[in-house]
């Protein structure tokens, strides 16, 4: 079976085909990095218009790499939400139409169980069941992870989620977007132990998290005044430290409370390059297994999609070419179930 996916959930726009019986076959992604930088953020207005622009000649383009023809395709997957109301429309709406033209099933994904299936599609896929630490945009979250749809929720973020943080603070420290990586970059200068800001909910006992007083402590520290350069440096390198601490302690935590002992990365922060090392450095003293997916799996994008579809149109049953179409902009994870046969 082959299954063309469409992700349009935020900013970027991404179009993959999987074959589940010779993986993936081709994928396209265009980044909005460059239109929404100017503003600071997503504008989801254009967002939307983008997806609209880029998504048919992106389609037309890895069924080109893969040499199919648009009726090879047998069903299509697209992100029926979380995400912007917009920009899930115009892929649902593409999505919808194709699969109505060639008389074939269409399934809307849930966006954040493509990023939690994501890893194995990685050239060191993990076994069921693992522990997840979804780092994604506006989510921070901690789950089980048993098989496809049965998924339980360890904990969650209570207000600002790490990206949230990263590009909030970013804002305050006169930084481009998106935050994580410019942060990061301008944190390569700084040194270690020059600034000191709080570790949120690291000893609160449970395994949420709560980024929002990390942002303040930053805020507090730009209005008191960084003299130079290299006090800029130092408040970005002590930023990523206090987020990664507090993912790093959470996650064996995690591990600990569970009984589990593999720990599955996923989302746009698990391409951290200190959060990669601080996980390497627990996974030896703990004794688990770390799973990170490769770069191109860890930003939003098409392959995830058209994956978290194959599988859960193998388990069947399959559904009908569709008639219409819907969306869903807020959409809790734990509101999936296990597909049935």
């Amino acid at each position: 079976m082959i299954v063309l996916g469409i992700e349009t959930s935020c900013d970027e726009t991404g179009v993959a085909l999987y074959c589940t019986e010779r993986g993936l076959l081709a994928q396209a992604l265009h980044s909005q990095v460059a239109m929404h930088e100017r503003y600071g953020g997503v504008v989801p207005e254009l967002a939307s218009r983008d997806h609209v622009r880029r998504l048919l000649p992106l389609t037309a383009q890895i069924l080109d790499e893969a040499g199919l023809p648009i009726d090879g395709v047998d069903a299509i997957a697209y992100t029926e939400g979380p995400g912007l109301a917009g920009a899930l429309l115009v892929g649902a709406s593409v999505a919808a139409s194709i699969a109505a033209a060639l008389d074939k099933p269409a399934i809307g994904i849930h966006h954040l169980e493509g990023h939690l299936l994501s890893p194995l599609l990685s050239a060191d896929p993990p076994a069921f069941p693992f522990v997840a630490l979804l780092v994604s945009g506006g989510h921070t979250q901690l789950m089980r992870v048993d098989g496809v749809g049965r998924y339980a929720l360890l904990g969650d973020t209570l207000d600002d989620a790490a990206g949230e943080a990263f590009d909030k603070s970013a804002k305050l420290l006169g930084l481009g977007y998106p935050g994580g990586p410019a942060v990061a970059a301008l944190a390569e200068r700084g040194r270690p132990g020059a600034c000191a800001l709080p570790r949120p909910m690291l000893h609160s006992g449970d395994l949420d998290f709560s980024f929002s007083g990390l942002k303040t402590a930053v805020l507090t520290a730009v209005r008191r005044g960084l003299p130079d350069e290299q006090a800029r440096a130092d408040l970005a390198l002590e930023l990523q430290s206090a987020i990664v601490d507090v993912l790093v302690a959470k996650s064996v935590a995690a591990l600990q409370a569970t009984g589990l002992e593999r720990l599955v990365i996923a989302g746009g922060v698990s391409a951290n390059r200190r959060l990669r090392a601080r996980l390497d450095s627990a996974q030896q003293a703990h004794g688990f297994r770390v799973h990170f997916p490769e770069a191109a799996l860890c930003t939003d994008n098409g392959a995830m999609i058209a994956f978290a579809g194959a599988l859960r149109l193998a388990a069947g049953p399959m559904p009908e070419p569709p008639t219409g179409f819907g969306v869903r902009p807020r959409w809790p994870l734990d509101e999936l179930s296990a597909p049935t046969g």
